[in-house]
């Protein structure tokens, strides 16, 4: 445990202070991630299992992990090696943090600031004529203005990307702080983090997450995917992840900045946050529909 608390500048009266076994275990998982990522750096190829033998020679008994759990931590950060086949997936709910209610069930969003939502989406970066990997897109956007206030491009799925395009929203907290904002997510890992939830509660954000696997339970989040994904970055070719993260940048900044919304009235979503009063909107949404008495 002293090499842990070390390792990660925490003191042994810190390490009591969480829940029980919750700090080491994600010490542990922490250092694990960061011998991968050593070893990766010399040879990306090499498998999960042969990551396994080496890390137990490295190390030995007294930071033993079992195989199957080793496999299951890349997993679960997007670190195991996938076939040309094989589509990503950005999500995973397969695990023991805490996980909360919906709060958006019958919310009316009706100003900035009171609906964040969140989504990870996949891009795909070719190093060959044959050969491709994953990149990840965080996205975090304003329900009520569209307007997508963080985001982050990382090369795997750890929570610290997530965290980052968190940071990068909350930023426009510092002058203007808010009451009752909600943040709204899937149930996946990275937003479930020690680390990302702590950072909404230090803001006083309430947190909430889906209940099912239904898009339409983040159905803004999925519609700024689809746009950034399907429209801005349609048919483009990737080779690098600096390449990506300069696309990435120039076309968030033309989605905020120049293409209206027909739910914005035809505004951009950098006009409807700088608006006053109420948008008018061109058609309502199915929630509208459902609990507005003028849609009914």
């Amino acid at each position: 445990m002293s090499l842990l608390c070390s390792l990660f500048g925490k003191t042994k009266q810190a390490y009591y202070k969480y829940d029980d076994r919750s700090l080491e275990y994600l010490a542990r998982e922490e250092f694990m991630l960061g011998y991968v990522k050593q070893v990766r750096a010399k040879d990306p190829g090499i498998g999960c299992e042969k990551l396994w033998l080496m890390y137990r020679q490295s190390f030995g008994e007294a930071y033993a992990v079992g195989r199957d759990r080793f496999c299951g931590i890349l997993s679960k950060y997007g670190l195991t090696l996938r076939n040309r086949s094989n589509r990503p997936r950005t999500t995973n709910s397969g695990h023991n943090l805490p996980k909360y209610p919906d709060l958006t069930g019958k919310l009316l969003v009706e100003r900035p600031n009171q609906l964040w939502v969140s989504d990870i989406t996949y891009i795909v970066i070719w190093t060959d004529n044959e050969h491709y990997i994953f990149c990840y897109l965080s996205l975090i956007t304003d329900a009520y203005t569209k307007e997508i206030i963080g985001y982050c491009v990382g090369d795997t799925l750890e929570s610290i990307y997530t965290v980052k395009a968190l940071e990068m929203a909350m930023e426009r907290l510092k002058d203007n702080p808010v009451t009752g904002l909600i943040h709204h997510s899937d149930r996946g890992v990275q937003y479930a983090s020690l680390q990302y939830i702590s950072c909404l509660k230090q803001k006083q954000i309430q947190v909430s997450m889906t209940e099912t696997g239904n898009p339409k339970d983040n159905a803004v989040a999925e519609r700024v995917n689809g746009i950034i994904k399907g429209e801005l970055l349609r048919g483009m070719t990737f080779h690098d992840i600096g390449e990506v993260r300069r696309v990435v940048k120039a076309a968030i900044e033309f989605y905020n900045n120049e293409r209206p919304h027909m739910s914005l009235d035809m505004m951009t979503p950098a006009q409807a946050a700088g608006e006053n009063g109420t948008i008018r909107k061109r058609w309502g949404s199915y929630r509208e529909k459902y609990l507005l008495p003028e849609y009914k």
